[in-house]
């Protein structure tokens, strides 16, 4: 049985012709950069995470640049990030000649850990970037009063989070100064290329965002400060507004199918718990833990599962059985911010980041799409069962 890690062509099916009459009403209309599509798809995410602004822009790593930029982070200044990311979330502060600082994360959620932050700040310190990885959010009632005593903005990374609520039914994103998501195609809410979205509740930020979306410029032609060029392409919206409205539902598949996903490693005796974050003999293989619930059902998504990650000791074993079994899998990710090359003049003293280096060694991601069966998902732990028992 094949089980491709993602497969996009069975959501594009099901909703063929409603996308394909949006991308041609784009092309009729030959306004391809920002425009009417564009704005309807910025109302619609303001009242979809209910914040008060939204602005579209290029892609996911280009709304965390242009956050750093809107609240004027400048070379030397010092932001606080996890070691355990996608690399964009320490790239663009490198971008911008200012100091990304590194810090170890959750054993259960694999989220920066406010513990940590605190360690970290410095009279330098401009900024923490909480990375709501994976679909679950950060701890951000001890985030939020961290910064506030000592004057920090917060930009929230929920490239990997849209929807994702907080346990207090707030969406992440909208909790900090300025929220970034990202609209890359295997994300659960995905575009038909790169695009992108940040979000604030503050007009200053907002202004400050929109402008330097076109290169800095109000009116047209007219440049106080410099900004770049990260407007959104219309087709990438006229996607977006169509996928929307179908985004809580895809989320609850996803949960369900972590669910399932759970409940057959523990039938299959290879784990004991859900959460648990120690390897022995009755948890060979670790499993993903939903720390924050909302308070009620009808609040929404708690956690989306933008990836079901599972931790097993002989990863790269694993690995390479699965793709013999054509089992699709990935690997998020391999190697933390303070060992890559690029980073290497950076001097992370005397810290020590021994989750996230266990978790790079020992974490593997599954098929979690929408779309998935149950049948599919049961063939992956009992190959997996297999794997672990020989």
């Amino acid at each position: 049985m094949k089980v491709p890690l993602l497969d996009l062509k069975l959501q594009y099916q099901q909703h063929k012709i409603e996308l394909d009459e949006a991308v041609l009403k784009v092309v009729e209309s030959q306004y391809f950069i920002l425009g009417p599509e564009v704005e309807k798809m910025e109302k619609a995410f303001c009242d979809y995470l209910n914040c008060k602004y939204a602005v579209g822009v290029s892609s996911g790593t280009d709304a965390l640049l242009l956050a750093l930029m809107a609240i004027g982070i400048k070379p030397g200044d010092e932001v606080i990030v996890p070691t355990y990311s996608f690399f964009a979330t320490a790239g663009v502060v490198s971008r911008l000649n200012a100091v990304p600082v590194f810090t170890d994360i959750d054993p259960i959620t694999f989220n920066i850990n406010p513990e940590n932050i605190k360690r970290k700040i410095t009279k330098k310190t401009k900024a923490i970037i909480p990375v709501h990885l994976y679909g679950q959010s950060c701890e951000m009632d001890k985030i939020v009063e961290i910064a506030k005593e000592n004057d920090l903005r917060i930009i929230e990374d929920g490239a990997q989070a849209i929807g994702t609520q907080y346990k207090d039914g707030r969406c992440v994103g909208t909790i900090g100064d300025i929220g970034c998501f990202s609209f890359f195609p295997s994300k659960n809410l995905g575009c038909y290329g790169d695009g992108g979205l940040t979000i604030t509740n503050d007009p200053l930020l907002a202004e400050n965002l929109d402008i330097m979306r076109v290169h800095g410029g109000k009116p047209k032609y007219y440049h106080k400060v410099i900004g770049g060029n990260f407007r959104l392409d219309a087709i990438q919206a006229a996607v977006i507004n169509v996928k929307l409205p179908y985004l809580n539902d895809w989320s609850a598949k996803r949960r369900k199918n972590a669910e399932l996903y759970n409940n057959f490693f523990i039938e299959n005796n290879i784990a004991g718990k859900i959460g648990a974050t120690e390897f022995d003999e009755n948890n060979r293989v670790l499993l993903p833990q939903a720390v924050y619930k909302c308070y009620s059902d009808s609040a929404g998504n708690y956690h989306i599962y933008n990836q079901y990650i599972i931790r097993v000791q002989e990863r790269d074993e694993l690995r390479k059985y699965l793709t013999e079994k054509e089992i699709g899998n990935e690997i998020y990710y391999p190697v933390p911010f303070h060992k890559q090359e690029c980073f290497s003049d950076i001097d992370c003293g005397n810290s020590k980041f021994p989750v996230a280096e266990n978790s790079c060694s020992t974490s593997i991601a599954l098929p979690i799409y929408p779309e998935l069966t149950e049948e599919q998902i049961n063939y992956v732990v009992k190959t997996i069962s297999e794997f672990i028992i020989k």
